[in-house]
This record gives structure tokens, sequence and C-alpha cells, in this order.
């Protein structure tokens, strides 16, 4: 017999998954310890639990899953070959679907492209605090993109517009914006995506607390002292950021005020669960379950806990987020378990990060 852990291990399917395969009555444990409720699986179990793992990877719908099952265990190869027919078909046809439709966006983004006024094009200067650039910078590195494939995410965007500064860097998986004032520039908005090195160069110089001049001239940027003694200046990327102001609209949820050192602590030492997230490359990480109690605190879940309030984010980009949110405490606002989580501080509610969630295997 294996318990639920092993068969995990040894099936390819999460912990998770297996209870609602049994819950689903798919694949029912071979028995059930009354007293602690815990699963046991027999031997045979395991040829199909691989079996509906494989099927699961291809995107079978559950109710072709149980008819393949069911075909398996009583060897009618005709029903299960019929069925695994069907589906490749199904795919099949949804590429050829999908294809065409790319197709026309691709034709519908090349006339966009066209037709589009660059916010790049612009030369401006202006002032800013070298001490709420610096903090600025710092609340949004840790969420810049190293993926090679999208390069307008390598770096951080300056969004200047009126008397304001938004700084934003996105990966797809997190976003962090914060948000600064400035001096001298009343014209139209304008944008540009600093490369990180050049970002970090900029964060370097930012060590007192006098105002620096920021300049805009074309695609160079420019980040000097006051008396231009020191400065770092460079290309920007010749690219366009998504318009992160549609991506910040969240819906409405649970606000729990945290002590961050207690909290991280209790991330960092409590439970995890570990899901497959496709990446670069096809990666394990540790996904920290949160979940917020009836007195209004959040509390890091145990593996076994289930329920629909469960939020899962990456471990270590939650760390992340705690760590440049730099207060002793921070709002964490939970909305429904498929939007971001986000992280607010109580003092500055603009300068926030967010946190795609994680879906847990099921």
């Amino acid at each position: 017999m294996r318990s639920i852990g092993e068969m995990a291990r040894d099936s390819g399917l999460g912990v998770s998954a297996l209870r609602f395969y049994d819950r689903a009555g798919v694949l029912v444990p071979a028995w059930v310890d009354p007293v602690s409720g815990y699963r046991w699986y027999g031997p045979e179990q395991l040829e199909e639990a691989r079996l509906l793992a494989r099927l699961r990877r291809a995107g079978m719908p559950l109710a072709d899953i149980r008819l393949v099952l069911a075909g398996w265990s009583s060897a009618d190869t005709d029903l299960v070959r019929k069925l695994l027919q069907t589906h490749l078909r199904r795919l099949e046809q949804g590429l050829s679907d999908a294809r065409s439709e790319f197709s026309t966006l691709r034709a519908l983004l090349e006339h966009r492209e066209n037709s589009m006024t660059s916010l790049r094009t612009a030369t401006i200067r202006l002032s800013v605090s070298a001490l709420e650039l610096a903090a600025a910078l710092d609340a949004v590195r840790f969420a810049a993109s190293t993926d090679p494939e999208l390069p307008m995410l390598g770096g951080v965007l300056f969004d200047i517009e009126d008397e304001a500064l938004h700084i934003v860097a996105t990966d797809r998986y997190r976003m962090a914006i914060a948000r600064t004032g400035t001096a001298g520039q009343g014209g139209p908005r304008v944008q540009v995506i600093v490369p990180v090195p050049l970002a970090d160069a900029m964060r370097a110089l930012l060590s007192g607390e006098e105002p620096v001049e920021l300049a805009v001239d074309g695609d160079r940027v420019t980040l000097e002292m006051g008396d231009g003694s020191r400065q770092a200046a460079g290309q920007c990327l010749d690219h366009d950021f998504p318009d992160y102001r549609r991506l910040i609209h969240l819906p409405a949820g649970r606000r729990a005020l945290v002590d961050v050192p207690a909290f991280r602590k209790a991330v960092e030492t409590g439970p995890v669960r570990a899901s497959e997230v496709r990446k670069l490359d096809d990666v394990s990480v540790a996904l920290s379950v949160l979940k917020v109690t009836a007195d209004g605190t959040v509390a890091v879940c145990e593996d076994g806990d289930d329920g629909q309030d469960l939020v899962a984010v990456n471990r270590e980009f939650l760390l992340h987020a705690l760590a440049a949110g730099a207060r002793d405490q921070l709002i964490l606002e939970f909305g429904a378990p498929t939007a971001p989580l986000a992280i607010r501080r109580p003092d500055a509610e603009d300068t926030f990060s967010m946190l795609m969630p994680v879906r847990l295997d099921n």
C-alpha cells in the first residue's frame, strides 16, 4: 500500500490532485483510515495514476478520463483507442483554430503599431528627490524580468506624467509599482524603459537627500547629481511596455494587516507545496498557501488544508515582495483565488506589488 504522499511522488500527480480525483470518483483510494481519514492506495493503482497523469497533461476532459480509465481496467482497447483519437483530433482542430486567430491578431497588431503615436520620442528634463527615487527603485527592482524572450520586460519603466513619476517592473508573475513626485515636467506623458543594469547604476548614485536631475532625450536617459559631477546614462530599450494601468484594478477582497517580521518567519519556516510552473524551463517551485482566518490574521496553511479561499503564491516571490515593502507592517489584499495578491504599504498605497496566484493541483 502507498500513502497519498508516496502515490503523489511515484505517479506525477500532486497530493491535491489525488484528493480531487478521489472526490470526483475517478481514482478512489483502496482504503481510507476511518479515524484519521488518511488515504492509502493499492499497488495496482499506480499504473492507473500514471495513466491519469498523462491524460491530464494532455488536457483530456474529466468525463473522457473516466471512460479511458474504465476501458483500461476492463481491457476495452477499442474504447480507449477511440477516446484517444477523438481527443487528438480535438487538439489538432484547436491548434488549427488558434493558428488562424493568431494570424488575424498579428495583422491587427501590425496595423496598430503603424498607427500608434510613440511615447518615447519626447525631450524632457525634471528634478526628483534622490531619497524618493532610491526608495521607488528598491520597491520595484525585484520584479524585473530576466526572460530573454520578453525583452520589453527586461527593464524598469519610467512613466512620467504631469508631476508624477511611476516606476514599474514586471515579469508576468509579479508586478511592482512605485510613485514619486517630480518638478519641472508639465508636458505630455513620456515613457521609457530603462535597462536593468542602467537602473542599478542609477540606484548606486542615489546616496544623498539632494534632488537629482532626470533627462530623457528620445531614446537616451540620463540621471545626474545636482552639480553634474556624477551621472548614469544610457540607451533605453527600444520596446513598448505593457499598459500596466489596466492590470492594477483588482476585485474587492479582504484586507489583513500583517506584522512583517513575524509573518516572514512564518513563511520561511511554514509548510510548502510543490507545483510545476512553466517559465524558461519546467521547474518545481515552493508554494506558500495563505488564507485569512476568522480573526482577520493571515495564516500559512498546512499541506492537508483544503478550501475555496486558499491563495497559493510562489514563496520566494512572496519573501522578495515583503522585503521590497520596506515596512514593519504591510497590508495583504486578497481578492478571488485567481486574482493577484496585492501587498501594500499602510502609509503609501500607491507603492505596492502584486503576485499572481498559482493554481493548486486539482
